[in-house]
């Protein structure tokens, strides 16, 4: 599989990574092993780029993937986590499924984006992962944190990197405009942006990754099935977490039809359509089971007509970017 270097880091990523919300219980529970064996087979798959957080499952995705990758030679791969939710004892009473994952409510979140926050969270991470070091720490989520991210959390990451206790450093979120403010106003490796550059929000083309690439950083890209409309777009589907308009969910649908005449699969048109950008270095899929991991790495293996992308394109322009 495809390795392409972050920026001017020399960390190396997979084109395709793996997503670890899944095995964290998101929305449903997964067995232990079968969050073992979908790290097998992303593993068997080439992946070689692993991504997590504090807050997936309250820290048993990080749990899961640590043990899931002990046996396997550390040179070899790539693990990002993230920072701005410290994880504090709860109750214990209760799951956690208002935030998404079905978990005992162990721990509560508390969002901390101070240096000292920054630090402390790391240092729990790798108690978690059980490594000595990850080599991407992103910014989670700081949308409402702002000026806590850049004049705190930032300065804190670019220590660490300087300090070489991290590889590569950014931020992640799900909209554009504070992401390109990062490339613009901090010495970032890259930015991971979710569900903003996809076959049906192409949002981030307009300043995030012309940004990237002019200042050579580089983008990873999550998100890219909006969802699941993009997966498997019918009624009810959801986008962007929510239930899909019908004008949305009719572009969707006129996306599959063109994509099923040229004989290949929506999902793998919206797996492979941010890759076309020189600016992005790796999508980002999530995956609960073996089954879907191979879905991944078979559909970016797929051949995709050169033609597919102008009628995409020509569906897309025909209403205003899908919100």
């Amino acid at each position: 599989m495809r390795r392409t270097k972050i920026g001017s880091s020399s960390v190396e990523v997979t084109e395709l990574a793996f997503g670890a919300a899944g095995i964290g219980n998101l929305y449903t529970p997964v067995d232990p092993a079968e969050a073992q064996a979908t790290v097998d087979a992303a593993w068997n798959a080439g992946i070689r780029y692993f991504d997590t957080a504090p807050h997936y499952g309250l820290g048993l995705s990080e749990c899961r993937l640590g043990s899931a990758l002990r046996d396997r030679p550390r040179a070899e791969y790539v693990v990002s986590t993230k920072v701005g939710r410290l994880l504090e004892p709860g109750p214990g009473q209760g799951d956690d499924l208002r935030n998404g994952f079905a978990v005992p409510a162990s721990h509560h979140r508390v969002w901390d984006f101070s240096a000292d926050g920054v630090r402390r969270s790391i240092d729990d991470s790798l108690a978690r992962l059980g490594l000595d070091r990850v080599d991407v720490v992103f910014l989670h989520d700081p949308d409402d944190h702002g000026e806590d991210a850049f004049r705190h959390a930032y300065p804190a990451l670019e220590s660490l990197r300087s300090e070489g206790v991290v590889g590569a450093i950014g931020a992640g979120m799900n909209q554009t405009r504070m992401l390109t403010r990062f490339l613009r106003d901090t010495d970032v490796d890259l930015v991971l942006c979710a569900g903003r550059c996809t076959l049906l929000d192409r949002s981030a083309f307009d300043e995030l990754l012309p940004e990237a690439a002019a200042r050579g950083r580089s983008v990873v890209v999550g998100g890219v099935f909006n969802s699941g409309l993009l997966a498997d777009p019918r009624p009810g589907a959801r986008y962007n977490y929510s239930a899909a308009s019908s004008a949305v969910l009719d572009r969707a649908l006129r996306m599959k039809a063109v994509c099923e005449r040229r004989g290949v699969p929506l999902r793998a048109a919206a797996l492979r359509f941010p890759s076309r950008h020189p600016a992005v270095v790796s999508v980002l899929t999530g995956a609960r089971s073996a089954a879907e991991v191979n879905d991944a790495a078979d559909l970016l293996r797929l051949p995709l007509p050169d033609a597919l992308w102008d009628e995409l394109s020509a569906i897309q322009q025909s209403g205003a970017v899908a919100r």
